[in-house]
């Protein structure tokens, strides 16, 4: 997760992927003033800009509304993404062994700005149980694959930012309060979250290394809280570590 500085030079090209970034799953679309003010730049610059992504079907326009929204060509980008993605095409297997051996839904999750995207997910065999999407990205504070992330990526919780927002009454807000979990965390290889994200859902995550320690991602199993007692957490956990160890032997 670590946030390297931007080129000299790259100043527009920064501007124009803040932009794409102002849209969110509850706004999908926006109007030229919506956008300009949400990113801090004048209408003219705004402007300009979503002309330029718009030529490449970055972008799209509502013609009868005028608004904007992310075009085709982003979607034919986030599919060559998952495509090409080593890490991927690596931990598929794992995920469909942890999902058929525990019974529920199995995920890889990566780390973007102060959230955790769902790289690839695989659901268990209940009725009731875990279902996000790929693509799905949730605060990194309140999952377990986020916290996992805090305890073995070095300067993680550091790069968070202050306000962070409360989902449930168990949310955790300050970055005080992760210390004691971080410390434990670290000690047993797990991360658990428990009525954090919204209540009744449970997960546990460890994180996956590269070839040189390096954090690559984490691997988690999330249910409904009633199935995923302590015992079973505690359980789970030992299977992610397993997962993990079987990925890279040397860690």
């Amino acid at each position: 997760m670590n946030e390297p500085r931007p080129p000299q030079g790259a100043q527009a090209a920064l501007r124009a992927v803040r932009l794409l970034k102002r849209f969110t799953i509850e706004r999908p679309e926006m109007t030229l003033a919506e956008l300009s003010k949400a990113s801090g730049l004048n209408k003219t610059t705004t402007h300009r800009l979503l002309r330029a992504l718009q030529s490449e079907a970055l972008i799209d326009r509502n013609p009868a509304t005028g608004a904007y929204c992310l075009g085709a060509g982003l979607m034919a980008l986030g599919v060559q993404a998952l495509a090409s993605s080593d890490l991927r095409r690596r931990v598929r297997p794992v995920l469909r062994t942890l999902a058929r051996d525990t019974g529920e839904t199995a995920t890889l999750e990566v780390p973007v700005e102060n959230s955790m995207l769902i790289l690839d997910e695989v659901a268990g065999r209940h009725v009731i149980g875990a279902a996000g999407n790929i693509g799905t990205r949730w605060p990194m504070h309140a999952t377990s694959t986020g916290k996992a992330y805090m305890a073995f990526d070095e300067g993680c919780l550091e790069r968070l930012g202050e306000n962070l927002e409360a989902l449930t009454s168990k949310t955790l807000t300050q970055k005080e309060e992760f210390q004691a979990q971080i410390v434990e965390i670290r000690r047993r290889g797990f991360a658990t979250t428990v009525d954090e994200l919204e209540e009744g859902f449970s997960g546990v995550a460890t994180v996956i290394r590269g070839a040189l320690g390096d954090v690559q991602g984490a691997l988690s199993i999330c249910g409904p809280t009633q199935r995923m007692t302590a015992a079973k957490r505690a359980e789970l956990g030992a299977a992610l570590c397993h997962a993990a160890i079987r990925l890279n032997p040397r860690f």
